[in-house]
């Protein structure tokens, strides 16, 4: 077997490593999670929304599934980190030390967009939905009733989008640290970036202009939120660039000589 070979494995197994230790990190607290799973569900069942609507129970499963959905969102929520950070310590070998350094601050901003994110789809977007099926349904004389499992179902389908869209700038500077995305090639990219977050806006909200555009209008400052931080980490990458020159470049024609 060849040195490059062996290099493989070895990083093959360390991913499974990786892996696994992510995995048990799930399990765990999708354990913990289905024990703080009660309040959790008591206080998302009480909130908003469509007050007055009954939450009833259609399947005798309906709790079971419940109490799995949120086990399963406290399980990621606490995951989330860990898996960045193993990320992080697996593609840390081929950075210099200033980008592992740059690149570890990562994984607590990432972590707090997701779940402002998490938030952002709960009390802001999920409310308007909520709001204009309840009136929908009232329009052709429909008494709303929301089977537990459903109303769940689709709380968690609106939110958990959010966590992960939220996660944009953190990716764009992640990838431009990576040097595989730069502010240039993303300002080429605008528009097709604005057609799909607008899309993708429509998609996750009523037919209605004002919830478009409270949904509309923090995506796209989340993309240029992300072309700038972009910009920031790209011109820092050409300043440590001219340094390493100026050095290591200094050091090459020493020996040269």
């Amino acid at each position: 077997m060849t040195e490059q070979e062996m290099t493989v494995v070895e990083h093959l197994a360390e991913l499974r490593k990786r892996i696994i230790w992510v995995l048990v990190v799930f399990v765990v607290a999708l354990i913990a999670g289905f024990y703080f799973a009660g309040p959790l569900i008591e206080y998302l069942k009480q909130e908003p929304i469509a007050e007055g609507v009954p939450i009833i129970s259609l399947h005798p499963s309906d709790a079971l599934r419940v109490y799995m959905q949120v086990s399963v969102l406290i399980a990621i929520t606490v995951a989330l980190p860990v898996a960045l950070y193993h990320l992080w310590r697996f593609v840390s070998p081929g950075l210099r030390e200033n980008e592992r350094r740059g690149t570890l601050y990562f994984i607590p901003v990432a972590f707090f967009l997701f779940v402002i994110g998490i938030l952002f789809g709960y009390y802001v977007v999920f409310p308007m939905i909520m709001l204009f099926m309840t009136n929908l349904t009232g329009s052709i004389g429909a008494e709303p009733n929301y089977g537990i499992g459903e109303y769940f179902g689709f709380l968690f389908n609106t939110v958990i989008p959010f966590g992960v869209l939220f996660q944009l700038p953190i990716v764009v500077m992640f990838l431009t640290r990576l040097r595989i995305l730069n502010p240039m090639r993303l300002a080429k990219m605008r528009r097709y970036a604005y057609f799909v977050l607008v899309v993708i806006a429509v998609m996750l909200t009523p037919p209605e202009i004002i919830s478009d555009i409270m949904v509309t209008v923090p995506l796209l400052v989340l993309y240029e939120i992300s072309v700038w931080l972009s910009r920031v980490v790209y011109r820092k990458q050409l300043k440590e660039d001219e340094e390493w020159e100026r050095e290591y470049g200094m050091q090459t024609d020493e020996a040269v000589q």
